[in-house]
């Protein structure tokens, strides 16, 4: 029986980085940047005022106070998206909005606010030493600039900056397509009720979910019996996935036939992993395709793909960080006993005085599907002797990106 990180390491050894497409960058939210982009261009691209005002030569201020006003005569008016014909000269000054370009011949820009106004005549009430509210060029941005790395799941703000600088369309690694089989007489599927011995399938619907929100596109192989036919027909159908994931058929059991149809079409590398919920878990391949046999159990197959598949499609999509943070946590509950395989505790984190509190969410049993609702983290707990307590310093596994605060 393999380790967690045996496990891991065994399966992330099959799977490559996917190709790059170009897409629009109005589309790119959530996606991975394929290549390194960098700036072609300075941001700003011109000079420009950050604020209403005056653009005036630094050297027509001096003196220049409430008191003692430094009076300009008004030359004209430059608003944003438009350039001054002329050349700002001695004794002048330009009425300039907010954004638009520097004149040429000014160095500063007096706020409006220190000015007043009259009769074509322009009462400067403050000095503007040279750069006085100016935004240079590649104040933000120099070109050759690494604007965002290639890895990086592009958000509200990675598109804002490659928007400023022209990047687009925008080069990203290509969605996997996950093919997700469920397996098992006792499952009705969705949308039809139960027959005498069957329960609802869960399954397929959480995978599909999660494997959505780790960026891949879920294809729904439906429900195959256990019939060693139904079983290969289905997998032959996945044939064209970039990672299929199946779940139930890969205990010990007489109708687990995954296992052996994976030995049949490719080959299987392990089917066992020293955990809790979970350790009937298989990996292989069906041709050239990886394939994550996950448990049947509900919660085994949810933690099972949080740990395994989750990572797996992350690296086809060339993500710089592939895991979920590890965060140290105080655990609060019921004692926990200690044993040869590590568990993975649902349990839901808060913040007191900040420490980050883990409490579980209920029982743990792998059929219960409520625990998962509102469990923001994985209690590790560490195989060996012993017992974890209230109070006891341990690692949480975040199932979310960002830091969890709060009460559900």
């Amino acid at each position: 029986m393999l380790s967690v990180e045996e496990a891991r390491e065994r399966i992330l050894s099959h799977i490559t980085t996917l190709s790059a497409e170009d897409i629009p960058l109005t589309g790119a939210l959530g996606r991975i940047l394929a290549r390194d982009a960098v700036a072609g261009e300075p941001l700003p691209s011109f000079a420009n005022t950050a604020m209403d005002g005056y653009a005036v030569r630094s050297v027509d201020t001096l003196g220049a106070s409430p008191t003692s006003p430094v009076r300009l005569r008004l030359a004209g008016e430059v608003p944003a998206g438009r350039v001054y014909a002329g050349r700002v000269g001695a004794g002048e000054a330009v009425r300039i909005l907010t954004g638009a370009a520097i004149p040429d011949g000014a160095d500063a820009v007096l706020e409006q606010e220190r000015t007043e106004v009259a009769d074509g005549i322009v009462s400067l009430l403050a000095e503007a030493p040279a750069g006085t509210n100016i935004r240079p060029v590649g104040d933000d941005v120099r070109v050759g600039d690494l604007l965002a790395p290639q890895g990086t799941e592009l958000g509200p703000a990675e598109i804002a900056l490659l928007a400023a600088l022209g990047v687009h369309p925008v080069p990203v690694t290509r969605r996997p397509r996950v093919a997700i089989l469920s397996t098992g007489d006792e499952l009705a599927p969705l949308g039809e009720h139960p027959g005498p011995g069957q329960i609802r399938e869960s399954n397929a619907p959480y995978l599909a979910a999660a494997v959505a929100r780790a960026g891949a596109e879920p294809v729904l192989l439906g429900i195959a019996r256990d019939r060693t036919e139904e079983i290969r027909a289905k997998l032959q159908q996945a044939a064209s996935a970039d990672l299929v994931l199946s779940s139930g058929g890969v205990s010990v059991g007489d109708y687990d036939l995954v296992k052996q149809i994976l030995s049949e079409q490719g080959s299987i590398d392990f089917w066992r992993v020293r955990m809790r919920p979970g350790k009937p878990l298989a990996f292989g391949l069906l041709g050239a395709t990886p394939l994550l046999g996950l448990p049947g159990n509900p919660v085994s197959a949810a933690v099972t793909f949080e740990l395994f598949g989750r990572p797996a499609i992350r690296k086809m999509l060339g993500c710089r960080q592939i895991e979920r943070p590890t965060v140290e946590v105080v655990y609060e509950g019921e004692d926990i006993e200690r044993a040869e395989r590590r568990q993975f505790v649902r349990t839901r984190l808060t913040s007191r005085g900040g420490t980050l509190v883990s409490g579980t969410t209920g029982a743990q049993g792998s059929h219960i599907i409520s625990s998962l609702r509102g469990a923001t983290a994985l209690l590790i707990v560490m195989e060996g002797e012993g017992v974890i307590r209230t109070g006891d310093h341990a690692q949480a596994l975040l199932l979310n990106d960002a830091m969890p605060w709060g009460n559900e």
